[in-house]
């Protein structure tokens, strides 16, 4: 019976020990260089300091003015002006330009159509912001990768602005170009360096390229206070702007530029051609926004095709650099 039940311990140790010798090597190699990559990539993945200010924002619906630390804001405005499936430099390029943006409103020493105690809204007006609950309800399902995609690139700008002549520019941008960024004043009166007309050929391949819209012949009347002949001719477009946009039209014995046009008329854009169909007139335009500073879209094709977002901003804000963020934040801290 001895030898019996000797064979019968020897076996039972080796059905113990061959788990134990299969998972070893894994082991090994997970302390080993399986380990050290895992523990680059964590050390690589942007952290997203705390925020050296807050910004107060007057929100539209409540009708009160939130504190908001300022990189949370940059988050939250970053994930309401741009769409998080767009490429990670694209959205990288528009955390610069929000947070360059509000950085530049915290310098100034009067806000722009900001109610008191505010410096901007949460609306187009400035730029518009979603605090977390409400992009977890716009978002349901996709909200925590979306959430965790926009403050990566967030993390990865934070401290950094955008300046010309070291001050923070006017970080202007909008949707889809017409093919060409607009000179400053073109659309405003102030001609602004770093805001000049550039191509933007990718712009043709966003679904907000083309626009149609087709209003009667009385509205059309009514927001321009004028009256058209019945020839069939709307009028008569007399100057572009070095943007490829209506600088001026004269329309029933009146002269509009196509800024006022574009506003009366709620036009996607103020690159815009017109006909008179029947009782209706028919407007087609190119791009969607003002189309000075950085196209949105663009960003997003550039990025594309492996441009990174110092190429992005500094072909669409030209003569700009990145610069640090921390001195004109403790100006504000001070001038507080």
């Amino acid at each position: 019976m001895k030898p019996v039940l000797f064979a019968f311990g020897a076996l039972f140790i080796i059905i113990l020990l061959i788990p134990t010798l299969l998972v070893t090597p894994f082991m090994d190699q997970s302390k080993g260089k399986l380990g050290e990559e895992l523990s680059v990539a964590k050390s690589d993945a942007p952290v997203l300091a705390e925020s050296p200010v807050a910004v107060p924002v007057y929100r539209s619906q409540t009708k009160k003015i939130e504190n908001i630390p300022l990189e949370e804001y940059v988050i939250g405005v970053v994930a309401s002006e741009m769409p998080a499936e767009f490429e990670s430099e694209a959205l990288k390029a528009q955390a610069l330009a929000a947070r360059t943006y509000i950085t530049k409103q915290m310098m100034n020493d009067q806000t722009l159509s900001a109610p008191e105690g505010s410096i901007v809204t949460d609306t187009q007006m400035h730029q518009v912001y979603k605090n977390p609950q409400e992009l977890e309800s716009q978002w349901g399902d996709d909200y925590a990768w979306k959430l965790e995609r926009i403050t990566e690139a967030v993390a990865a700008t934070q401290g950094k602005v955008l300046t010309y002549e070291n001050q923070p520019i006017d970080a202007l941008f909008f949707s889809t170009s017409n093919g060409y960024t607009e000179n400053s004043e073109a659309y405003w009166t102030e001609a602004i360096p770093y805001l000049k007309s550039v191509e933007s050929t990718w712009d043709e391949d966003s679904p907000k390229f083309y626009d149609q819209k087709v209003i009667s012949i009385k509205e059309f009347e009514n927001k321009l206070g004028v009256n058209i002949d019945n020839n069939g001719s709307v009028g008569k477009i007399t100057a572009l702007t070095p943007g490829k946009r209506v600088a001026t039209v004269e329309v029933g014995g009146k002269e509009f530029s196509g800024r006022d046009v574009r506003e009366k008329l709620e036009l996607k854009s103020s690159d815009f051609t017109w006909e008179m169909k029947g009782d209706s007139v028919v407007i087609e335009t190119k791009g969607f926004g003002h189309g000075v500073g950085m196209s949105q879209y663009g960003a997003n094709f550039m990025a594309e095709e492996g441009k990174n977002y110092n190429d992005i901003v500094s072909y669409y804000y030209q003569g700009a650099k990145i610069s640090a963020a921390e001195p004109f934040l403790t100006k504000y801290t001070v001038k507080k």
